[in-house]
């Protein structure tokens, strides 16, 4: 609910509120009662439950009951959605390989291809690329500008917003900004997303809210996905295994886009760097 709040409407907020603050008494209510108790209607209930994850509010009041139900018997604590304070180390890794494994899967369901394919283009034939990203997404950003780098791109992460917009309005058409952003909804991606938008460079965002602010100023727009957030796994943490999985699209296709030119630039590179792998 935290996770999903700033794109929720007022009366979805309310019930996905009552939920998170009440799970064992809003377990008991029907959908009707629900509704009545938060000063909404069925079909917000039901829409609120869609929004969590669930097929519909019944799987919802399940999911709630069996927390309730958790709580009262006086089980461990949960560090994750699976995960308990109490579980061996074995079942930990299994259980967040499971989880990673699945973020990955429903983020590759839901890439639009023609999106991916507009962005490699762009990329591909781009005169200089920038990367916006802060906190988790700053990492990701790193990631992707040292990737094209490497096959000879010009290419830079910024993670200042500062210099990030001063960088923005240097952009004009024919150049790439790219906006790394799990929420959508931060600032110091936006503002300099939306200077080079309006300075005609194609813009791309990469985000797990496709409707989200960041979207105004995005020509192109790839959809990632998350594990549930939890307290130690806030979105931002858990959405980073599916932002490199777009990384890492963008940067294969593109490679493959440019071989000629990539592959000699990789070759170089990677040689120019062996020398400080290798023991003197």
């Amino acid at each position: 609910m935290r996770s999903l709040g700033p794109s929720m409407t007022r009366s979805v907020l309310a019930v996905a509120e009552a939920v998170a603050s009440d799970p064992a008494g809003c377990a008991r209510l029907t959908v009707s009662a629900l509704a009545e108790h938060t000063g909404t209607s069925e079909a917000t209930v039901v829409r609120a439950a869609r929004l969590l994850g669930y097929s519909g509010y019944r799987d919802l009041r399940l999911a709630l009951a069996a927390l309730a139900a958790q709580q009262e018997s006086g089980a461990a604590p949960a560090l994750t959605v699976d995960i308990a304070v109490d579980d061996p180390l074995a079942d930990v890794v299994a259980k967040l390989a499971r989880e990673e494994a699945q973020t990955l899967a429903d983020t590759a369901a839901g890439l639009d291809l023609a999106q991916l394919a507009a962005a490699v283009t762009a990329l591909a034939t781009a005169r200089r690329i920038d990367i916006y990203g802060v906190g988790a997404s700053a990492l990701v950003g790193q990631d992707l500008a040292q990737k094209l780098l490497r096959i000879g791109l010009v290419a830079h992460a910024h993670t200042d917003p500062h210099l990030a917009v001063t960088g923005a309005v240097q952009l004009r058409p024919g150049d790439v900004a790219v906006a790394i952003t799990h929420s959508g909804s931060t600032g110091d991606v936006i503002e300099p997303l939306r200077v080079a938008f309006e300075r005609g460079a194609t813009t791309l965002a990469v985000t797990g809210r496709p409707n989200a602010p960041v979207a105004h100023y995005a020509d192109l727009v790839l959809a990632t996905s998350a594990a549930r957030e939890t307290e130690l796994r806030p979105a931002a943490m858990s959405s980073r295994t599916s932002q490199l999985l777009v990384v890492d699209c963008l940067f294969v296709a593109v490679a493959q886009q440019t071989y000629e030119t990539a592959a000699p630039a990789l070759s170089a590179t990677y040689e120019a760097l062996t020398h400080r792998h290798t023991p003197r």
